[in-house]
C-alpha cells in the first residue's frame, strides 16, 4: 500500500513539475472556439473557461499576433483563422493524403461531373481536408475545413465501419450526446457499409442528394480517409453519368489511392 501511495505522490509531482499555465489557457481558448462557428466576446470566453477577462486578454492578443484567432471589427467578438488547418496539412500523413488523391479527384469530378470531397474523423468529427469541383454551373460542395457530426454523413460511417470496438467506442464518446434513436441508426449501418465496401445513402441535410462515400485504407489496413460524392441529378440534362456508375468509379479511384498508399502490400 507504502508503495502505491509513494507512486501515486509521484505522478502528482511530475504534474505539478511539468504544468504550463499559459499553454494551457491559450489551448483551452483554440478548443473553445473551435467549436463556436460565429465565434465568441472576450467576456463569453472567460465565462466560459471560468477565467477572469484579463488573463483571456492576454492570451487572445498574443493568438492574434500570432495570426491564430482574429478579432471581427464590427462586433468585438473573436474567431479562429485558418491557421491550424494549414498547419495540419502541413503534417506528412495528410499531406501525402492529399497530394496523392488531389489529381484523381480533380479527374473523377471532370469525367462524372459531379464535385467530390476527402474527409478525415478529426476530435469525434468529420473533416473536410480536400475538395474538388467540376466545371458544370451547378454543383453541390462542402466547404473546405468544415467539421461534421458523424451521425449526419456517409463519410461518417464510412470511417466508421472499419473500426475496432474500442475505437468505436472512443469516436462515439468523442462525438458528444445524441438521442439513442440516432446512434441506433448509425451503428445499424456499419455493418452495411463493412459488407459492401462504401456507403450509399440519402442526405441527412439536404433533400434531392444521394451521398456515395468509399474508403481510403492506408498500409496498415486502417481507413485512414473517406471519399465522398454528393450526388446530385441535374434538370438540365448535363449529368452524364448515372449514380450508379459514378459509385462505380468512386469506389475503383477509392481503391487506387489505397494501394498508393500502401494497402495490401502487407501479407
Amino acid at each position: 500500500m507504502r508503495e502505491k501511495t509513494n507512486k501515486m505522490s509521484d505522478d502528482q509531482e511530475d504534474q505539478e513539475k511539468y504544468r504550463a499555465p499559459a499553454l494551457s489557457k491559450g489551448l483551452d481558448i483554440l478548443e473553445l472556439l473551435a467549436s463556436e462557428a460565429d465565434g465568441l466576446s472576450q467576456i463569453e470566453i472567460a465565462k466560459q473557461l471560468g477565467r477572469n477577462t484579463s488573463e483571456i486578454f492576454r492570451m487572445l492578443m498574443v493568438l492574434c499576433q500570432r495570426g491564430y484567432v482574429e478579432q471581427r471589427v464590427e462586433d468585438d467578438r473573436y474567431y479562429l483563422t485558418t491557421k491550424m488547418f494549414e498547419i495540419a496539412h502541413k503534417h506528412p500523413p495528410i499531406r501525402r493524403l492529399t497530394s496523392i488523391a488531389g489529381d484523381a479527384m480533380q479527374r473523377l469530378a471532370n469525367e462524372v461531373n459531379q464535385s467530390l470531397h476527402l474527409a478525415i474523423i478529426h476530435s469525434g468529427k468529420v473533416l473536410v481536408i480536400a475538395q474538388a469541383d467540376c466545371q458544370d454551373n451547378n454543383i453541390t460542395a462542402v466547404r473546405l475545413g468544415a467539421q461534421i457530426n458523424i451521425y449526419e454523413t456517409a463519410s461518417g460511417r464510412v470511417l466508421a465501419a472499419w473500426m475496432d470496438q474500442q475505437s468505436l467506442a472512443s469516436l462515439l464518446e468523442e462525438a458528444g450526446d445524441v438521442s439513442d434513436e440516432k446512434r441506433q441508426l448509425f451503428l445499424a449501418d456499419l455493418p452495411k457499409v463493412r459488407a459492401a465496401g462504401y456507403c450509399e445513402s440519402q442526405s441527412l441535410t439536404i433533400g434531392g442528394v444521394l451521398n456515395l462515400s468509399a474508403p481510403i485504407f492506408d498500409f496498415s489496413g486502417k481507413v485512414v480517409a473517406a471519399l465522398t460524392v454528393p450526388f446530385i441529378q441535374r434538370l438540365s440534362g448535363t449529368s452524364v453519368v448515372s449514380a450508379e456508375l459514378c459509385r462505380e468509379r468512386l469506389v475503383e479511384m477509392s481503391g487506387d489511392i489505397s494501394r498508393r498508399l500502401g494497402a495490401g502490400a502487407r501479407s
